[in-house]
C-alpha cells in the first residue's frame, strides 16, 4: 500500500474523485488560480482553464484566485499588475469561465484570508517550507534571493485553499507538494484546535504538457508562448520566427527535434490530431508548410476566444464590476472562516 503522501497515493484519490464527480458535484468545492505576471497564454489554457470551465459546468463550486501578492515573491515591481488583472478577468471570461458561478477574486482584496497565515505558520516547520521542491525550482528559475514571501508560498497556498472549505485542486505532478503541506496543514490545526477545515486532494490533470515554441516549457519569460489575447496577424508572426531546424522531411521527435515538435504539438492539440499524423500529412513539405498549419490550427481553434475577447474589452466597467462582486463574496466567506479559526483557538474576546 502506497503511503499517503505519494504520487501513487494521490493519483488513486484522484481517480476515485474523478469518478464521483459527475455524480456528487455538490460534495466539492474548488480552488485554482494565477499570478497576474502577463497575459495567458495557450499553456494556460489548455494546461488549466478547459478544466475550470468543465468543473463550473458540471456544478462544482469553482473559485479562483488571481494571486496579485504572489507577483511578489520574486519579482521587485507591481508596475503593471492593475492591467494584468483585468486582462485576466478578460481571458478568464473569453474562455468560458461564469462569474455567476464561479468566484474570481484577488489575494490583496480578502484581508481574512491572508491573516489565516499567523496561524498556518505556526504549524509548519522551518526544514518542511525549505524542503519544498517547488519553492526551490521556482526560486532557481527567478534567479532571485528566496524573499520570506517565496519560503512561505505553500503556506499561503494553504491559506487560499482553505479560507473556502477548498477539497480540491487541479494540478500536474510537480505541484503535488503544495497539497500535501495545505493537508498537513488543516490536519495539524484540526487536531490541535477543533475540527474546521476538511481534507484536501489534488486532482491530476491529464492534459499534455504544451511545449514553448522553442520545446521549453511555454512561459511569458522566454518569449516562447502564443497569448490568448494575441490577434491572428501576431500568433502568424510568433509562429513564423520560431526556431525549426535543417531537415526538410517533417517528422514527430521531441528528443531530436524539439521546435518542430512543439509545433506539431500544438497543431494535434487544437486539432485534435495525432501530431505523427499530422507530421506524416506535413512530411517533404518542410517548415514552411508545417508553420502555415499550425497557425491557422491555432488561429482557428481561437477564433470565437478571440472574439469574445473583443466584446469584453469594450466593456471594462463589466469587468470591474465581476471582480468586485467577486472580492465581496470571498471577503464574506473568509470572514466566516476566520471565525470559525478564532473560536476554534479561543481567540473570541
Amino acid at each position: 500500500m502506497p503511503n499517503e503522501g505519494s504520487y501513487e497515493a494521490a493519483l488513486r484519490r484522484s481517480n476515485e474523485i474523478q469518478a464521483d464527480l459527475p455524480l456528487h458535484p455538490e460534495k466539492y468545492t474548488m480552488l485554482t488560480g494565477d499570478r497576474p505576471t502577463g497575459r495567458l497564454h495557450l499553456g494556460h489554457y489548455f494546461g488549466t482553464l478547459v478544466e475550470r470551465v468543465r468543473l463550473q459546468d458540471m456544478g462544482i463550486r469553482t473559485n479562483v484566485i488571481i494571486a496579485d501578492y504572489q507577483v511578489i515573491t520574486d519579482r521587485d515591481t507591481t508596475e503593471h499588475i492593475a492591467d494584468n488583472v483585468y486582462n485576466m478577468v478578460i481571458d478568464y471570461l473569453a474562455c468560458g469561465i461564469d462569474p455567476a458561478k464561479t468566484m474570481i477574486f484577488t489575494h490583496s482584496a480578502v484581508p481574512a484570508l491572508n491573516q489565516l497565515m499567523l496561524p498556518f505558520l505556526s504549524l509548519v516547520t522551518e526544514s518542511e517550507l525549505e524542503r519544498n521542491p517547488t519553492v526551490k525550482a521556482e526560486q532557481e528559475a527567478s534567479g532571485h534571493a528566496l524573499t520570506g514571501l517565496l519560503l512561505t508560498y505553500p503556506v499561503h497556498q494553504a491559506c487560499d485553499i482553505l479560507f473556502c472549505k477548498g477539497n480540491i485542486v487541479p494540478v500536474g505532478r510537480d505541484q503535488l507538494p503544495h497539497i500535501e503541506q495545505t493537508r498537513q496543514i488543516a490536519r495539524r490545526f484540526n487536531e490541535r484546535y477543533a475540527k474546521v477545515f476538511p481534507s484536501v486532494d489534488g486532482l491530476l490533470t491529464s492534459t499534455p504538457l504544451i511545449p514553448g515554441l522553442d520545446g521549453r516549457k511555454m512561459s511569458k519569460s522566454y518569449g516562447n508562448a502564443i497569448s490568448i489575447s494575441m490577434t491572428d496577424a501576431e500568433t502568424a508572426k510568433l509562429i513564423k520566427k520560431s526556431k525549426t531546424d535543417s531537415e526538410r522531411n517533417i517528422t514527430f521527435d521531441p528528443e531530436n527535434r524539439p521546435g518542430v515538435s512543439a509545433l506539431l504539438t500544438t497543431a494535434g492539440i487544437c486539432t485534435g490530431r495525432d501530431p505523427k499524423e499530422i507530421a506524416d500529412e506535413i512530411g517533404m513539405g518542410g517548415a514552411g508548410q508545417l508553420k502555415r498549419y499550425v497557425t491557422e490550427a491555432v488561429n482557428g481553434y481561437f477564433a470565437p476566444i478571440r472574439e469574445r475577447r473583443q466584446e469584453l474589452v469594450k466593456d471594462m466597467d463589466y469587468i470591474v464590476d465581476v471582480l468586485h462582486d467577486g472580492n465581496a463574496r470571498a471577503n464574506a466567506i473568509a470572514n466566516k472562516t476566520l471565525d470559525e479559526v478564532r473560536a476554534a483557538m479561543g481567540m473570541v474576546y
